[in-house]
């Protein structure tokens, strides 16, 4: 078979495809022919060495697959040859075939196209687990959303407007008029300080902000929120630089992230009226995911633990039902071969807010 290799860390030039041996599914595992991979700036950050536990190379990158199982491992009883299956492999998606373990599995309907379903495993199943099991929004209240006109952004917009939320995105004046055809305020992030648009517009703030920026923005963004508020931060500077891994970029990135997160938390403790979380999609498979670290609930420890994958497949569950339904619409970019993985990170910085990139094997 083919997969694709990281022998480095580096720029999408490190990216090379290699022929391998066919792997066989351990207990507890199958093996899954992959439809399609996506590609994402989560995997552009493994292939610089920027994620936070990102494997030695040499590894294969791909964060989340589509596939169809043809071959089961021992103690496996669940699924059958021929089920067609979504998967969260944070890493070794990029692949012909690929082993996973059964219980992280979510079988996916005949019908759906694999390339619109790989747009729903990473980033719909983000923004659903942010709003549902981070932030646990009602009907009616009130969401911003910073990079609204982005993958993440977009999804939570759809997802929002189905649940009744009252929305809000910063922007770019380009892409305003994107934003409010989602049913959401749109806020020029340029030209509009959003803390005092936010108050303008609602008098005392906003239920939830969802942060995928970090740095300063989170600091600014607790400050939009009303008593009873919750932020949600889940990303960082992508600490790239022209597709490569920028030394001080990354390591002053970090700094300013956890410096940041620290001190929104702070604030957190002194304004417990208001709650500040942490979301990383793989954490919340586990059974210690999402994680407040402020407000009335103490912090916890991340790591360890049994897994729990039940959320996962439950909540992509959902996610398929409505994609089945066509209540949402994940755009896919553009399809490519296995081969052009390096040309599909490269187009990452030009191509990636258009619509979700997919490597077809």
């Amino acid at each position: 078979m083919k997969r694709v290799v990281v022998d480095r860390y580096g720029g999408p030039e490190v990216l090379r495809v290699v022929e391998d041996e066919i792997p066989r599914p351990g207990p507890g595992a199958v093996r899954v022919r992959v439809l399609a991979a996506g590609v994402s700036l989560t995997d552009a950050q493994l292939r610089a060495g920027t994620y936070l536990g990102v494997p030695r190379p040499p590894f294969t990158p791909g964060y989340d697959l589509i596939g169809v199982v043809d071959e089961l491992g021992p103690e496996c009883s669940r699924l059958h040859v021929g089920n067609r299956v979504a998967a969260l492999t944070v890493y070794g998606a990029y692949a012909e075939h690929v082993c996973v373990p059964e219980a992280e599995v979510v079988e996916v309907p005949e019908g759906l196209d694999p390339a619109e379903v790989a747009g729903l495993v990473l980033t719909y199943t983000t923004a659903y687990q942010m709003l549902h099991r981070s932030a646990h929004v009602r009907t009616g209240e009130r969401v911003l959303v910073h990079g609204a006109a982005g993958r993440v952004g977009v999804a939570v917009l759809e997802l929002g407007a189905l649940d009744g939320l009252r929305l809000y995105g910063t922007a770019s004046a380009r892409d305003r008029a994107a934003v409010e055809r989602l049913g959401a305020v749109a806020i020029d992030y340029r030209t509009e300080d959003f803390v005092t648009r936010i108050k303008q517009l609602t008098g005392d703030g906003v239920d939830v902000v969802l942060d995928g920026i970090g740095g300063t923005t989170s600091i600014r963004s607790f400050r939009a929120l009303r008593p009873g508020g919750r932020l949600v931060v889940y990303g960082h500077y992508a600490m790239l630089a022209r597709g490569r891994a920028a030394l001080r970029r990354w390591a002053a990135g970090w700094a300013e992230w956890y410096g940041t997160t620290a001190t929104v938390a702070l604030w957190g403790l002194l304004d417990p009226r208001r709650k500040t979380m942490a979301y990383r999609i793989q954490r919340m498979r586990d059974s210690r995911q999402w994680l407040p670290v402020s407000g009335r609930r103490p912090a916890r420890l991340v790591g360890g633990g049994p897994r729990n994958p039940q959320w996962f497949r439950e909540d992509l569950g959902v996610l398929l039902e409505l994609l089945a339904a066509d209540k949402i619409h994940p755009v896919v970019a553009e399809r490519l071969p296995l081969s052009e993985a390096r040309h599909a990170h490269e187009l990452l910085e030009s191509s990636a807010a258009k619509g979700k990139l997919v490597l077809v094997p």
